[in-house]
Protein backbone atom coordinates (compact mmCIF):
# COMPACT_ATOMS: atom_id res chain seq x y z
CA UNK A 1 0.00 0.00 0.00
CA UNK A 2 1.48 3.35 -0.94
CA UNK A 3 1.95 6.10 1.26
CA UNK A 4 3.86 6.13 4.77
CA UNK A 5 2.91 3.81 7.81
CA UNK A 6 0.21 6.11 10.02
CA UNK A 7 0.43 5.78 13.77
CA UNK A 8 -3.16 6.81 15.30
CA UNK A 9 -3.43 8.53 19.29
CA UNK A 10 -6.39 9.29 20.96
CA UNK A 11 -5.72 11.20 24.04
CA UNK A 12 -8.60 10.06 27.29
CA UNK A 13 -8.99 11.60 30.23
CA UNK A 14 -12.11 10.27 31.60
CA UNK A 15 -14.70 7.38 31.91
CA UNK A 16 -17.48 9.38 31.32
CA UNK A 17 -16.30 9.20 27.82
CA UNK A 18 -16.15 5.31 27.70
CA UNK A 19 -18.87 4.55 25.10
CA UNK A 20 -17.60 7.41 23.00
CA UNK A 21 -13.61 6.07 23.14
CA UNK A 22 -14.70 2.60 22.24
CA UNK A 23 -16.46 4.20 19.34
CA UNK A 24 -13.27 6.20 18.61
CA UNK A 25 -11.15 3.14 18.57
CA UNK A 26 -13.98 0.99 16.48
CA UNK A 27 -13.70 4.23 13.97
CA UNK A 28 -9.37 3.23 13.07
CA UNK A 29 -10.27 -0.22 12.98
CA UNK A 30 -12.28 0.00 10.24
CA UNK A 31 -10.56 2.18 8.07
CA UNK A 32 -9.75 1.49 4.80
CA UNK A 33 -6.17 2.03 4.79
CA UNK A 34 -4.93 0.38 8.31
CA UNK A 35 -3.18 2.09 10.91
CA UNK A 36 -0.14 0.93 12.07
CA UNK A 37 -1.25 1.26 15.66
CA UNK A 38 -3.82 2.73 17.97
CA UNK A 39 -2.34 4.34 21.07
CA UNK A 40 -4.66 5.72 23.60
CA UNK A 41 -2.65 7.91 25.67
CA UNK A 42 -4.80 8.36 29.41
CA UNK A 43 -4.11 11.99 31.43
CA UNK A 44 -3.71 11.10 34.75
CA UNK A 45 -6.88 8.59 35.80
CA UNK A 46 -5.29 5.82 37.02
CA UNK A 47 -8.79 4.21 36.95
CA UNK A 48 -9.48 4.73 33.17
CA UNK A 49 -5.97 3.63 32.61
CA UNK A 50 -6.57 -0.02 34.46
CA UNK A 51 -9.78 -0.32 32.84
CA UNK A 52 -8.43 0.42 29.37
CA UNK A 53 -5.93 -2.21 29.73
CA UNK A 54 -8.55 -4.64 31.00
CA UNK A 55 -10.56 -3.74 27.55
CA UNK A 56 -7.31 -4.14 25.15
CA UNK A 57 -4.76 -5.97 26.78
CA UNK A 58 -5.69 -8.85 23.98
CA UNK A 59 -6.28 -6.36 20.93
CA UNK A 60 -3.55 -6.36 18.49
CA UNK A 61 -2.93 -2.92 17.33
CA UNK A 62 -4.10 -1.27 20.51
CA UNK A 63 -1.71 0.19 22.87
CA UNK A 64 -2.47 1.90 26.06
CA UNK A 65 -0.37 4.19 27.77
CA UNK A 66 -0.23 6.57 30.97
CA UNK A 67 0.61 10.26 30.04
CA UNK A 68 4.49 10.37 31.02
CA UNK A 69 3.93 14.43 31.24
CA UNK A 70 2.16 17.18 33.21
CA UNK A 71 -1.56 17.14 32.87
CA UNK A 72 -2.77 17.91 29.81
CA UNK A 73 -3.29 17.68 26.15
CA UNK A 74 -0.32 18.98 25.06
CA UNK A 75 1.25 16.13 27.01
CA UNK A 76 -1.14 12.93 26.27
CA UNK A 77 -0.19 13.98 22.48
CA UNK A 78 3.45 14.76 23.34
CA UNK A 79 3.68 10.94 24.89
CA UNK A 80 1.78 9.37 22.25
CA UNK A 81 4.32 11.01 19.63
CA UNK A 82 7.53 9.90 21.47
CA UNK A 83 5.66 6.07 21.95
CA UNK A 84 4.68 5.97 18.24
CA UNK A 85 6.45 4.07 15.46
CA UNK A 86 4.71 5.35 12.15
CA UNK A 87 6.48 7.76 9.64
CA UNK A 88 3.06 9.53 10.62
CA UNK A 89 1.23 10.33 13.81
CA UNK A 90 -2.42 11.33 13.09
CA UNK A 91 -5.08 12.85 16.22
CA UNK A 92 -8.05 11.46 16.51
CA UNK A 93 -10.51 13.35 19.17
CA UNK A 94 -11.58 10.78 22.12
CA UNK A 95 -15.62 11.83 21.39
CA UNK A 96 -14.97 11.59 17.66
CA UNK A 97 -15.30 8.69 14.97
CA UNK A 98 -13.67 8.92 11.62
CA UNK A 99 -15.31 8.16 8.21
CA UNK A 100 -13.69 4.92 6.78
CA UNK A 101 -11.47 7.21 4.48
CA UNK A 102 -10.02 9.05 6.87
CA UNK A 103 -6.69 7.64 6.85
CA UNK A 104 -6.58 6.62 3.16
CA UNK A 105 -6.87 10.76 2.44
CA UNK A 106 -4.08 11.79 4.50
CA UNK A 107 -1.57 8.95 2.97
CA UNK A 108 -2.62 10.63 -0.22
CA UNK A 109 -1.02 13.84 1.09
CA UNK A 110 1.87 12.64 1.87
CA UNK A 111 3.05 11.14 -1.50
CA UNK A 112 4.42 14.74 -1.72
CA UNK A 113 7.53 15.09 0.45
CA UNK A 114 7.21 18.56 1.39
CA UNK A 115 3.90 17.92 3.23
CA UNK A 116 4.39 17.93 6.69
CA UNK A 117 0.67 17.92 8.02
CA UNK A 118 -2.42 17.52 7.26
CA UNK A 119 -6.08 18.01 9.05
CA UNK A 120 -9.41 16.95 7.58
CA UNK A 121 -12.94 17.90 8.09
CA UNK A 122 -14.69 17.78 11.68
CA UNK A 123 -18.54 17.75 11.49
CA UNK A 124 -20.47 18.24 14.79
CA UNK A 125 -22.86 15.58 16.32
CA UNK A 126 -25.37 17.72 18.01
CA UNK A 127 -26.61 15.93 21.33
CA UNK A 128 -29.78 17.41 20.89
CA UNK A 129 -30.31 16.53 17.34
CA UNK A 130 -30.09 19.34 15.29
CA UNK A 131 -27.84 22.80 15.30
CA UNK A 132 -29.28 25.11 17.66
CA UNK A 133 -30.84 27.89 15.71
CA UNK A 134 -28.74 30.91 17.32
CA UNK A 135 -25.62 29.25 16.88
CA UNK A 136 -23.34 30.71 13.56
CA UNK A 137 -21.13 28.14 11.77
CA UNK A 138 -18.84 30.80 11.54
CA UNK A 139 -18.34 29.61 15.37
CA UNK A 140 -18.20 26.01 14.85
CA UNK A 141 -14.70 25.69 16.06
CA UNK A 142 -16.05 26.38 19.46
CA UNK A 143 -17.59 22.72 19.47
CA UNK A 144 -14.27 21.64 17.58
CA UNK A 145 -16.01 21.64 14.50
CA UNK A 146 -14.52 22.86 10.78
CA UNK A 147 -16.31 26.75 10.27
CA UNK A 148 -17.55 28.14 7.96
CA UNK A 149 -15.06 30.32 5.83
CA UNK A 150 -12.11 27.53 5.81
CA UNK A 151 -11.93 27.05 1.70
CA UNK A 152 -12.96 23.79 0.59
CA UNK A 153 -11.01 20.71 -1.23
CA UNK A 154 -7.59 20.27 -0.42
CA UNK A 155 -6.02 23.39 0.37
CA UNK A 156 -2.57 24.98 2.09
CA UNK A 157 -3.03 26.64 5.87
CA UNK A 158 -1.16 27.99 8.08
CA UNK A 159 -2.19 25.83 10.51
CA UNK A 160 -4.18 22.34 11.19
CA UNK A 161 -7.33 21.49 13.43
CA UNK A 162 -5.52 19.45 16.57
CA UNK A 163 -8.82 16.75 16.56
CA UNK A 164 -8.58 16.08 13.05
CA UNK A 165 -5.07 16.20 12.45
CA UNK A 166 -1.74 14.08 11.63
CA UNK A 167 1.77 14.84 11.18
CA UNK A 168 5.09 14.11 9.79
CA UNK A 169 7.49 12.52 12.03
CA UNK A 170 10.17 14.33 10.58
CA UNK A 171 7.93 17.51 11.52
CA UNK A 172 7.84 16.90 15.23
CA UNK A 173 12.13 16.25 15.18
CA UNK A 174 12.59 19.80 13.67
CA UNK A 175 10.30 22.00 15.75
CA UNK A 176 9.55 20.01 18.81
CA UNK A 177 6.28 18.72 19.82
CA UNK A 178 3.45 20.83 21.25
CA UNK A 179 3.66 23.03 23.73
CA UNK A 180 2.36 22.90 27.25
CA UNK A 181 1.21 25.93 29.10
CA UNK A 182 -1.29 27.08 25.74
CA UNK A 183 -3.61 24.58 25.57
CA UNK A 184 -6.27 22.40 27.39
CA UNK A 185 -4.54 21.22 30.57
CA UNK A 186 -7.39 19.86 33.24
CA UNK A 187 -8.56 22.66 34.15
CA UNK A 188 -12.10 24.02 33.84
CA UNK A 189 -11.19 27.14 31.28
CA UNK A 190 -11.50 25.52 27.60
CA UNK A 191 -8.40 27.18 26.71
CA UNK A 192 -6.56 26.06 22.83
CA UNK A 193 -4.38 26.77 20.26
CA UNK A 194 -1.51 24.06 20.80
CA UNK A 195 -1.35 23.01 17.41
CA UNK A 196 -1.38 26.65 15.99
CA UNK A 197 1.55 27.38 18.20
CA UNK A 198 3.34 23.82 16.79
CA UNK A 199 2.43 24.53 13.34
CA UNK A 200 3.64 28.29 13.02
CA UNK A 201 7.23 26.40 15.05
CA UNK A 202 6.99 24.20 12.07
CA UNK A 203 6.60 26.30 9.15
CA UNK A 204 9.55 28.30 10.61
CA UNK A 205 11.69 25.72 10.88
CA UNK A 206 11.32 24.31 7.70
CA UNK A 207 10.20 27.14 5.32
CA UNK A 208 9.32 24.21 2.26
CA UNK A 209 7.01 22.68 4.76
CA UNK A 210 3.65 22.53 3.23
CA UNK A 211 0.51 22.10 5.48
CA UNK A 212 -2.71 20.82 4.25
CA UNK A 213 -6.15 20.33 4.86
CA UNK A 214 -8.22 17.81 3.39
CA UNK A 215 -12.03 17.94 3.69
CA UNK A 216 -12.81 14.81 2.25
CA UNK A 217 -10.80 13.49 5.26
CA UNK A 218 -13.59 13.72 7.92
CA UNK A 219 -14.41 12.83 11.44
CA UNK A 220 -18.24 13.66 13.24
CA UNK A 221 -17.28 15.13 16.56
CA UNK A 222 -19.87 14.60 19.42
CA UNK A 223 -21.07 17.97 20.63
CA UNK A 224 -22.48 17.73 24.44
CA UNK A 225 -25.44 19.38 25.59
CA UNK A 226 -23.96 21.63 27.38
CA UNK A 227 -21.64 22.78 24.60
CA UNK A 228 -24.65 23.96 23.28
CA UNK A 229 -25.43 26.51 25.55
CA UNK A 230 -24.50 30.87 24.83
CA UNK A 231 -22.69 30.21 28.52
CA UNK A 232 -19.87 27.48 26.75
CA UNK A 233 -20.33 29.58 24.05
CA UNK A 234 -19.38 33.01 26.21
CA UNK A 235 -16.72 30.89 28.01
CA UNK A 236 -14.80 29.16 25.07
CA UNK A 237 -14.32 32.82 23.14
CA UNK A 238 -13.14 34.01 25.72
CA UNK A 239 -10.65 31.47 26.52
CA UNK A 240 -9.42 31.29 23.04
CA UNK A 241 -8.93 35.18 23.33
CA UNK A 242 -6.69 34.28 26.07
CA UNK A 243 -4.79 31.21 24.08
CA UNK A 244 -4.21 33.62 21.02
CA UNK A 245 -2.61 35.57 22.80
CA UNK A 246 -0.07 33.21 24.53
CA UNK A 247 0.12 32.43 20.82
CA UNK A 248 1.38 35.93 19.73
CA UNK A 249 3.72 35.88 22.68
CA UNK A 250 4.94 32.48 21.42
CA UNK A 251 5.74 33.36 17.64
CA UNK A 252 4.57 36.97 17.57
CA UNK A 253 1.30 38.78 16.52
CA UNK A 254 2.85 39.10 12.60
CA UNK A 255 1.74 34.99 12.34
CA UNK A 256 -0.04 34.13 15.47
CA UNK A 257 -2.72 36.54 14.05
CA UNK A 258 -2.40 36.42 10.27
CA UNK A 259 -5.55 33.61 9.71
CA UNK A 260 -7.28 35.70 12.47
CA UNK A 261 -7.34 38.94 10.99
CA UNK A 262 -8.70 38.14 7.32
CA UNK A 263 -11.12 35.79 9.36
CA UNK A 264 -12.45 38.63 11.50
CA UNK A 265 -12.30 41.01 8.16
CA UNK A 266 -13.78 38.76 5.59
CA UNK A 267 -15.82 35.72 7.33
CA UNK A 268 -17.38 37.30 10.47
CA UNK A 269 -18.91 40.38 8.68
CA UNK A 270 -20.64 38.21 6.18
CA UNK A 271 -21.67 36.18 8.76
CA UNK A 272 -23.65 39.37 10.59
CA UNK A 273 -25.01 40.62 7.06
CA UNK A 274 -26.34 36.67 6.70
CA UNK A 275 -28.14 36.55 10.00
CA UNK A 276 -29.38 40.14 9.66
CA UNK A 277 -30.73 38.79 6.47
CA UNK A 278 -32.85 36.19 7.87
CA UNK A 279 -33.99 38.04 10.60
CA UNK A 280 -35.51 40.54 8.15
CA UNK A 281 -37.10 37.83 6.39
CA UNK A 282 -38.19 36.35 9.39
CA UNK A 283 -36.15 33.03 9.43
CA UNK A 284 -35.56 31.18 12.66
CA UNK A 285 -32.69 32.03 14.49
CA UNK A 286 -31.17 35.18 12.53
CA UNK A 287 -31.21 37.59 15.09
CA UNK A 288 -29.11 35.18 17.57
CA UNK A 289 -26.64 33.83 14.82
CA UNK A 290 -25.74 38.07 14.12
CA UNK A 291 -25.59 38.82 17.87
CA UNK A 292 -23.72 35.82 18.61
CA UNK A 293 -21.12 36.29 16.04
CA UNK A 294 -20.57 40.03 16.89
CA UNK A 295 -20.97 38.70 21.37
CA UNK A 296 -18.13 36.02 19.88
CA UNK A 297 -15.70 38.50 18.79
CA UNK A 298 -15.75 41.21 21.39
CA UNK A 299 -15.52 38.29 24.09
CA UNK A 300 -12.36 36.61 22.23
CA UNK A 301 -11.04 39.94 21.84
CA UNK A 302 -11.37 40.81 25.85
CA UNK A 303 -9.63 37.43 26.21
CA UNK A 304 -6.68 38.56 24.06
CA UNK A 305 -6.40 41.61 26.21
CA UNK A 306 -6.48 40.21 29.76
CA UNK A 307 -4.07 37.60 28.30
CA UNK A 308 -1.66 40.03 26.63
CA UNK A 309 -1.29 42.08 30.11
CA UNK A 310 -0.80 38.47 31.97
CA UNK A 311 1.60 37.19 29.70
CA UNK A 312 3.66 40.79 30.07
CA UNK A 313 3.10 40.56 33.56
CA UNK A 314 4.23 36.98 34.76
CA UNK A 315 5.84 36.13 31.11
CA UNK A 316 4.32 33.01 29.80
CA UNK A 317 5.41 29.73 30.69
CA UNK A 318 5.98 27.17 27.94
CA UNK A 319 7.79 23.64 27.66
CA UNK A 320 8.40 22.64 24.13
CA UNK A 321 8.71 18.87 24.07
CA UNK A 322 12.15 17.95 22.34
CA UNK A 323 11.02 14.79 19.78
CA UNK A 324 13.90 12.61 19.17
CA UNK A 325 14.26 10.13 15.82
CA UNK A 326 14.30 7.31 17.99
CA UNK A 327 10.76 8.38 19.77
CA UNK A 328 12.03 10.03 22.82
CA UNK A 329 10.33 13.05 24.20
CA UNK A 330 12.75 15.21 26.40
Amino acid sequence: MSGPDISVVICVYTEDRWEDILAAVSSVRGQSRPALETLLVVDHNPALLARLSGEFEETGGVRVLANAGPRGLSAGRNTGIAASHGAVVAFLDDDAVAERDWLRRFAEAYTDPRVMAVGGRTEPIWASGRRPAWFPEEFDWVVGCTYRGLPPGRVRVRNVLGGNASFRRTAFEAAGGFATGIGRDGDRRPLGCEETELCIRLSRARPEAILLIDDRAVIHHRVPRAREHFRYFRARTYAEGLSKALVARSVGAGKGLESERRYTARVLPAGVARGVRDAVLARPGGAGRAGAIVAGVLTAAGGYVVGSVNARRGGAAFAVARIEGGGRAR
